[in-house]
């Protein structure tokens, strides 16, 4: 099965600051532009690439506290795991959008194959680092806003060994923010 992220970062590389809050995503950039037709910066056409989503419980957990309304919910009826050991039940707000799993993510992966899945987004800090430390995400989209935070949760965490980006693409969006796209190469280049 295909692992790909779609996420943003601030220019150093930071998902959130130290205690989650991600505010600063929505007041970066010049807010004057107008994107037209590129104004969710490529989500949309990602989104619909999917079948499936797995995601942290933090990042369910921010998605959650920012009580989105049916109309306002961006991953539509995308069945959506929610990795978490300490949790087991959904909370209220997304009862009847997301799946918890407690398990081994190669048997979930393996799972979601058997059911016909072909391509899942992979969100949330840890989640991702967990992904490619097990070797599993194909493909990276990076969305950097123009803010340096100089601390906060980061992206990526330490790996197991150096992996390489190949097949680069950047494309810049008219409201300062830079969008790279990679594959991801675990071949031992040594």
């Amino acid at each position: 099965m295909k692992c790909s992220v779609f996420i943003a970062t601030s220019t150093d590389g930071f998902i959130a600051k130290s205690d989650g809050n991600i505010d600063w995503l929505m007041a970066a950039g010049n807010s004057q532009v107008d994107l037209g037709d590129e104004a969710d910066m490529g989500f949309n056409h990602y989104i619909k690439s999917v079948d499936c989503m797995i995601m942290g419980r933090k990042c369910m957990e921010m998605i959650d506290s920012m009580n989105l309304t049916d109309d306002q919910w961006p991953y539509g009826e995308l069945p959506i795991y929610v990795l978490s050991n300490s949790l087991k039940v959904a909370p209220i707000n997304l009862k009847n959008k997301v799946n918890m799993y407690s398990g081994d993510i190669k048997a979930l992966i393996s799972g979601l194959e058997k059911q016909g899945h072909k391509h899942a987004y992979i969100d949330g800090g840890n989640t991702i680092q967990g992904f490619i430390n097990l070797e599993l995400i194909n493909e990276l989209t990076i969305t950097r806003a123009p803010v340096l935070l100089g601390d906060g949760i980061s992206l990526f965490g330490k790996t197991s060994k150096d992996i390489r980006l190949k097949q680069g693409r950047v494309k810049s969006f008219a409201n300062d923010f830079v969008q790279e796209s990679y594959t991801v190469d675990y071949t031992n280049h040594e």
